[in-house]
């Protein structure tokens, strides 16, 4: 095989910029409701602790009795910030939430709000392992939602074949339509180069870096908390000359976490 940390380093800077600049749009850790949105609750239970922080480590300054009246302010993972009707502010685990009422009479379903962070995801990053035609490949990806149905993906991945090693990157758009279900494909275009070093031991064999475009399709499903299993296939077209390319196909399956 060929050492090809030259090229892992170079795509790896394209990689890290990318990185950088979707921390830099990442959204705070607490969700905020505003004025409008404030959701009013009944307490059922005997009564709930409003603790000065979202944690249990941090002490229970009050208690709301039954038949009071709270407002979610904003969330934190599993804690809630909430307000009650004498203007006291304090954050309570779901759990103690779980029994409450909404204005309608209903009980509170949390199972929507837990989802939450998924419907919301912005920045996601992720790798797999898969087949670049038929090698084996490894790749990694850092992706930002900057509509509820659209994203920008930025792919860096290396092949470790038997007679060559090939590095790749490539920056696409994707298209998820159904962004809103657990499970729901997506599809992408774009563009990128790719790097194919031969074995030196091969007579005349030619470096080649070219420009390439891509097509994808996948399926994403949202395992659990900030967990996403994904498959996806994709189609290369490496502009080698003016009148000639080639093409590559890779199929790959991997997971990724989300903020």
């Amino acid at each position: 095989m060929i050492p090809l940390a030259t090229a892992w380093r170079s795509w790896g800077r394209v990689l890290g910029r990318a990185i950088a600049i979707a921390l830099s749009l990442l959204f705070a850790p607490a969700v905020h409701a505003t004025e409008e949105s404030l959701e009013r609750l009944q307490v059922m239970d005997p009564y709930i602790e409003l603790r000065t922080g979202p944690g249990r480590g941090f002490p229970i300054f009050f208690v709301v009795e039954r038949n009071e009246w709270i407002e979610i302010e904003l969330r934190h993972t599993d804690w809630f910030k909430v307000r009650t009707a004498g203007g006291k502010e304090g954050w309570v685990d779901r759990m103690q939430l779980e029994n409450t009422l909404t204005e309608a009479g209903s009980r509170k379903s949390f199972r929507d709000i837990l989802l939450d962070d998924y419907l919301r995801r912005r920045l996601e990053f992720g790798g797999a392992v898969g087949h670049f035609d038929s090698d084996p490949m490894l790749k990694l990806w850092a992706s930002y939602n900057i509509a509820d149905t659209l994203a920008v993906e930025v792919t860096a991945g290396e092949v470790q074949g038997f007679y060559s090693g090939t590095t790749f990157w490539h920056v696409d758009l994707l298209a998820e339509p159904w962004s809103d279900r657990r499970l729901g494909p997506f599809f992408g275009i774009g563009v990128g180069r790719i790097n194919n070093v031969p074995n030196s031991s091969l007579v005349s064999a030619i470096t080649t870096n070219s420009n390439m475009a891509n097509a994808m399709f996948g399926l994403r499903y949202h395992v659990t908390d900030r967990f996403i299993a994904r498959v996806d296939w994709t189609e290369y077209t490496s502009f080698i000359a003016d009148n000639r390319t080639v093409q590559y196909h890779a199929l790959a399956a991997g997971i990724s976490f989300f903020f």
